[in-house]
C-alpha cells in the first residue's frame, strides 16, 4: 500500500554503517533549531570546499540561468546557496524525524482558500513546485491545513527508505513511489492533493525539452499526462526560509492546463518554477546537473 512504510530492514551486520548514518541523523534532528542554522552553514561551508563536482555544477547552472549577475554576484550567490544546503539537510531531518513547532510558530501561509475552494468542487489538484531546500519542511507544515499526498524518488539503502518513509508518514496522507503512476492517478481521481516537483532531468521517464531559463531542459511529462488523465488542477506552490520564518504560497492553477501540447504545457510549467528560483536563487538546488543532456545529444554542460 502506497500509504504504509515498508518492513523494517533487519539489523545485520551488513546494515549497520546504515543503521548507524540513521542514528546521527536521527539525533541531529533533534538539536535546537538555532544550533541546527549554525552547523548546516558551517557543512555547507565546508562542502563547497569538498565537493568539487557539485560546485562545478551548481557554478555552471548559475552562469547559465543567471547571466545577468556579474562573476562576482555569482560567486556570492554560490555560497549562499551551499550555505542554504547545508541547512536544508537539517530541516530535512527535522521534518522527518523532529518537531516543528519553531517553525510552525512562524510560518505564513497564502493561497489557503484556493486549495479550499478546489477542494470544494471536487477537483484533485497537483501542487508543482521545484527542489527547494525548504521543501520537506514546507511540505510538514502544510500538511497543518490540508491532507496532502508526496511523490518520491525510493532511496537505495533500505533503511533509510524505512526510516523517511516512516517519518513522512507522520505528516502525509500517502507516499507515492515515482514508478507508482497508478495510485498518483488513483489519489488524484479521488479529489486528492499531490505534491510533485518535476524540475530534473529523469533519465529514461518521458520527456520532452522545453526552456528553463531559456536554455533546453529534459522535462518530464508527468504534469500533462496526470492532468490530462484526471482532470485535475495544476497549481504552483512556492516556498522559501525568511531568516527564521517561513512563507508557503499557493497559487492560482495554471490555466489553460492540460492543453493538446506537452511541449507547451511542460514550458508553462518551467516558466512557473524558474519564477519561483528567482525569488529565492540561493535556496534552490543548483547541484543538479539540468542541463546536461540537450536536444542535439550533446552533454556540454557537466
Amino acid at each position: 500500500m502506497a500509504d504504509h512504510p515498508p518492513p523494517r530492514p533487519p539489523f545485520s551486520p551488513r546494515l549497520w554503517p546504515q543503521w548507524l548514518g540513521l542514528g546521527l541523523m536521527v539525533a541531529a534532528a533533534r538539536l535546537p533549531w538555532w544550533l541546527q542554522r549554525r552547523l548546516g552553514a558551517a557543512i555547507g561551508g565546508l562542502a563547497r570546499h569538498l565537493a568539487r563536482s557539485r560546485r562545478e555544477a551548481a557554478r555552471t547552472n548559475l552562469a547559465l540561468c543567471l547571466p545577468e549577475l556579474d562573476a562576482a554576484a555569482r560567486e556570492t550567490l554560490l555560497r549562499a546557496h551551499f550555505r542554504d544546503v547545508g541547512i536544508g539537510l537539517f530541516e530535512f531531518a527535522r521534518a522527518w524525524w523532529g518537531e516543528v513547532a519553531p517553525m510552525r510558530a512562524n510560518a505564513r501561509i497564502e493561497g489557503l482558500e484556493i486549495l479550499q475552494r478546489l477542494q470544494a468542487e471536487g477537483r484533485g489538484i497537483l501542487l508543482v513546485s521545484g527542489h527547494f531546500m525548504t521543501l520537506e519542511i514546507c511540505g510538514r507544515l502544510l500538511c497543518d491545513h490540508v491532507p496532502l499526498a508526496g511523490m518520491y524518488r525510493p532511496h537505495r539503502g533500505p533503511v533509510l527508505e524505512w526510516a523517511v518513509r516512516r517519518g513522512r508518514l507522520r505528516y502525509a496522507s500517502a507516499m507515492f513511489a515515482n514508478r507508482d503512476t497508478r495510485g498518483a492517478l488513483r489519489h488524484l481521481k479521488g479529489g486528492g492533493i499531490l505534491w510533485y516537483a518535476p524540475d530534473q532531468d529523469m533519465r529514461g521517464k518521458d520527456t520532452v525539452f522545453a526552456p528553463f531559463f531559456g536554455i533546453p531542459a529534459a522535462t518530464i511529462t508527468a504534469t500533462h499526462q496526470f492532468a490530462r488523465l484526471t482532470g485535475c488542477a495544476v497549481v504552483p506552490f512556492f516556498h522559501r526560509r525568511e531568516g527564521d520564518r517561513y512563507l508557503l504560497r499557493v497559487g492560482e492553477p495554471l490555466a489553460p492546463f492540460p492543453t493538446d501540447d506537452a511541449v507547451a504545457d511542460s514550458t508553462a510549467v518551467n516558466a512557473a518554477i524558474e519564477a519561483m528560483v528567482r525569488q529565492a536563487p540561493s535556496q534552490y538546488l543548483w547541484l543538479h546537473r539540468r542541463f546536461k543532456r540537450q536536444p542535439d545529444g550533446a552533454s556540454r554542460y557537466r
